[in-house]
């Protein structure tokens, strides 16, 4: 019973507004009808009102009849006037029309007073010109209903393109108007419907507006207006004119500061870009091809090495010189290794409180031009594989400098193709300005846009590589009305036909890179101390020997290729506590051993691979500093050896053999056995991890963790669950992570939630 009364009280319901739909329907129609009959319903009233005047005039008496007509007379051109100043607002026509139409009818009705309504001149008048008077209306009323009309149409470019497109998309009720109209594009207020529309609700509508229009998709970027919620800004363009490279205009303000705007490209009304980059951290996204690279990284290097009071620090472990080799007479630093990387990271970040402290004597709560530090850019090239490289120590050290160092003077750009929480960390995608160039798809696109772009229906995917150089910004700089506009940074080396060319572009980089050499700039001390400006390399010496290395000290060199092949270990560390020097002098050792053949790539421990035998020391000295023929050493700028010394190989090892003992109270020789240690005393280790494990006994540690957890009654894991693992294994944090979307994705785990940052357990996960 309770079951069919409900079901009759839902049919009645959808009954009710049933009808409720066609009432409004009626009322709409009806409405529209209604426009057209205030014209006639006037032209009755004034025939009326002649009547009546007519009926009570004594026309027998001439005196009264000359005072009346006197009288209407004025009242007639008194209300023309006044017709014709309330009118300001209207165009040419619509003024002649509205005082002519007052001032003919206050004519007939003095006439009919006079002769009545029904004199036969006075009628057929009334009749013939009345009628037009109303179609004329009609008329009117019928072109403004549809936006066609003179001020409308012509003199208002944004409401003739919005007239049609808004009642299309449904917002009946919206009205545009022009506010600035250029060249290339049209700019405009818009009031919407108060109470029932805003600036969202409008954005979303822009793609049917556009199709209702005709307009090729991204012609309108919309935009809230800050003082008003039932108003919108708009800009109408053309995005067919960014589908053809433009070409590097040259530098915006060469010689300026760095806190001066960046012209990085142009927009799609073609007005040039305005980036300040002080202040703020910018993630720079898009797929391979996109043009983030030769576009991105070029346009915004290019303008500030034009600029005084900055220096770069740059890395990019995985491409190498590719995309910032041709930029390194600019460059105070540019690491390719991943120890290099790290040094100077590390560097960076030890020399961040000093800088703050700096500004704070100062009376400064962050810096500013003309404080005494230079401004410091450091670029992360392919970002995810950079902070992969990093112990988790390092992370959170990273992750504190990129906190800190916006006040004290940096900006940090990471540039990457995909900011997925597995490539960037969450903490720090939440503090970066968005770059986003073409992506693969929609997917993808959120990760590169700020949440405010994809509000407004930024579409990146839509250019996927196709058009390299096509881009999104949003960044505090920015203005309102700009952050879902799209642009396209300049291009390099475009031939004759417009078209890019790779050899082009980079020896017109290499060129303009050799005019602002970094070497010529006046820096602060401690940018001076952390920079190691090196020239590019030339072709024929990168061909023959690689990427250029930075140069290394002769002894100390010397003496770490015979300590790594005596004792057949090498790393960081070890050269460190051994030769007592620095963790970046360690790095460049071990890069010089390395290429040298000494050593290997390091493992995932941090130690090298020692490919020379102890018995080979002579000649793998040789093999490092000279001709293993020879043995003559041959070291660069720095060594300058007599050309008549042709000593034996095995005498330069014996030379370095001699030094000084750090330790006197150790008596040991080199070739004294190693006593065992006594019980209960740990082994000395190198930093190796606590467990070396092969990819197998990994995958089995973290699905015993997984199932451990969920036996202990959990049903919600998060990376930090797997702490007990990174600590006590050769786990990391990053690892545990991919793992971790690798499992979700094949089912044995739940789906992350990304606002709780923790994957759900809802079964023990099992093997298939």
């Amino acid at each position: 019973m309770a079951v069919r009364q409900a079901a009759q009280s839902t049919r009645v319901q959808v009954n009710e507004t049933h009808e409720t739909s066609w009432d409004r329907v009626w009322a709409r129609e009806t409405s529209k009808i209604l426009v057209y009959v205030p014209p006639w319903l006037v032209g009755a009233l004034g025939f009326g009102l002649g009547w009546v005047f007519h009926v009570t005039l004594d026309s027998d008496d001439p005196d009264t009849v000359a005072w009346i007509s006197v009288f209407m007379t004025c009242c007639s051109l008194v209300l023309s006037a006044i017709t014709f100043g309330q009118s300001h607002a209207r165009g040419p026509w619509g003024k002649t029309h509205t005082t002519s139409t007052t001032f003919l009818a206050g004519m007939w009705v003095m006439a009919a007073t006079w002769q009545g309504p029904t004199h036969p001149v006075v009628g057929r008048v009334a009749l013939v010109g009345g009628v037009t008077l109303a179609l004329s209306w009609n008329i009117r009323s019928a072109i403004r209903a549809r936006g066609l009309d003179a001020p409308g149409a012509i003199s208002d470019k944004l409401a003739f393109l919005f007239g049609h497109g808004t009642e299309a998309a449904g917002m009946r009720a919206v009205q545009a108007r022009t506010t600035k109209a250029l060249e290339h594009k049209v700019e405009g207020d818009v009031q919407l419907d108060p109470g029932r529309h805003i600036a969202d609700d409008l954005a979303k509508k822009i793609p049917y507006i556009e199709s209702a229009m005709g307009l090729p998709p991204g012609s309108i970027n919309p935009a809230a207006d800050p003082d008003d919620a039932s108003k919108a800004k708009v800009v109408i363009s053309d995005p067919r004119v960014m589908k053809n490279p433009i070409p590097w205009p040259g530098p915006s303000r060469p010689g300026g500061s760095v806190a001066e705007p960046f012209r990085l490209a142009l927009w799609q009304d073609l007005d040039e870009v305005a980036y300040v980059i002080v202040g703020h951290h910018l993630q720079m996204m898009g797929m391979t091809g996109a043009g983030k690279g030769f576009g991105g990284a070029w346009n915004y290097l290019a303008e500030f090495i034009s600029r005084v009071g900055g220096a770069v620090f740059a890395g990019d472990i995985t491409k190498g010189e590719q995309t910032l080799g041709p930029l390194r007479p600019a460059l105070h630093r540019f690491e390719t290794t991943k120890a290099g990387v790290k040094a100077m990271l590390a560097e960076l970040q030890s020399k961040v409180k000093e800088r703050t402290d700096h500004l704070a004597s100062k009376g400064l709560a962050k810096w500013k031009p003309g404080c005494g530090l230079t401004y410091w850019l450091i670029w992360l090239e392919e970002f995810p594989d950079i902070y992969d490289a990093l112990s988790d120590k390092e992370q959170e050290s990273f992750l504190s400098m990129l906190k800190a160092i916006r006040s004290a003077g940096g900006t940090i750009v990471m540039s990457l193709q995909r900011s997925d929480y597995t490539q960037m960390p969450t903490l720090a995608r939440g503090q970066l300005a968005k770059m986003c160039f073409g992506v693969e798809n929609s997917a993808d696109a959120g990760f590169g846009l700020s949440e405010r772009q994809q509000d407004a229906g930024c579409r990146p995917e839509l250019w996927t590589n196709a058009q390299p150089g096509m881009a999104y910004l949003d960044a505090p700089s920015i203005e309102e009305g700009r952050y879902a506009m799209p642009m396209r940074t300049f291009a390099w080396g475009l031939d004759d036909k417009g078209e890019f060319d790779d050899e082009r572009a980079n020896a017109a980089m290499r060129a303009y890179a050799a005019t602002y050499p970094a070497a010529a700039k006046q820096v602060d001390e401690t940018t001076a101390a952390l920079s190691r400006i090196t020239d590019a390399p030339s072709a024929p010496t990168a061909a023959a020997d690689g990427p250029s290395r930075p140069p290394v000290d002769r002894d100390l060199l010397l003496q770490a290729v015979e300590l790594v092949v005596t004792h057949q270990y090498a790393s960081a560390a070890m050269l460190q506590r051994k030769l007592r020097i620095g963790f970046q002098d360690a790095g460049r050792l071990l890069d010089a051993m390395e290429h040298g053949g000494i050593v290997g790539p390091p493992g995932e421990d941090g130690a090298y691979e020692v490919k020379a035998s102890p018995g080979a020391l002579p000649l793998a000295l040789a093999m490092v500093l000279g001709d293993p023929e020879t043995g003559r050493i041959g070291l660069g700028q720095d060594d300058q050896e007599d050309p008549d010394d042709e000593d034996d190989v095995k005498n330069v090892a014996t030379e370095y053999l001699k030094t000084d003992d750090p330790d006197p109270a150790v008596t040991a020789g080199p070739d004294d056995d190693i006593p065992d240690i006594p019980d209960g005393e740990p082994p000395w280790r190198f930093a190796p991890p606590g467990v070396k494990m092969t990819p197998e006994q990994r995958g089995q540690a973290l699905l015993a963790r997984l199932q451990e957890l969920y036996d202990g009654g959990a049903r919600e894991v998060s990376t930090g669950d797997f702490k007990p693992l990174w600590e006590t294994t050769d786990i990391s944090r990053s690892w545990i992570q991919k793992q971790m979307k690798r499992l979700s994705e094949a089912g044995i785990i739940g789906e992350r939630d990304e606002a709780g940052q923790r994957y759900a357990m809802p079964d023990r996960p099992e093997l298939p």
